[in-house]
């Protein structure tokens, strides 16, 4: 019978919440020292900003994700 491992670090939920946490935490950054005139000719919105945070949001959505429902592999054992 095969015994059951949890993918952990290699799920690729994991992954790309990470690529997208790094990616949220640069634009997140250019938002908070945005120049007001860039922000001006954005109808007033700082979209770095709320688009940062959208993706940190989003990113940890999916480690919560991974977390609550990790996949499963199933590990056989080397025959003798």
């Amino acid at each position: 019978m095969a015994d059951k491992k949890k993918a952990g670090a290699f799920d690729i939920r994991v992954v790309i919440a990470l690529l997208i946490a790094i990616y949220g935490v640069v634009l997140t950054i250019l938002g908070i020292i945005a120049d007001p005139k860039e922000v001006d000719k954005a109808a007033g919105i700082n979209i770095n900003l709320w688009g940062g945070l959208a993706m940190l949001v989003f990113a940890g959505i999916f480690i919560l994700w991974a977390r609550l429902r990790p996949i499963v592999v199933p590990v056989e054992k080397a025959s003798e």
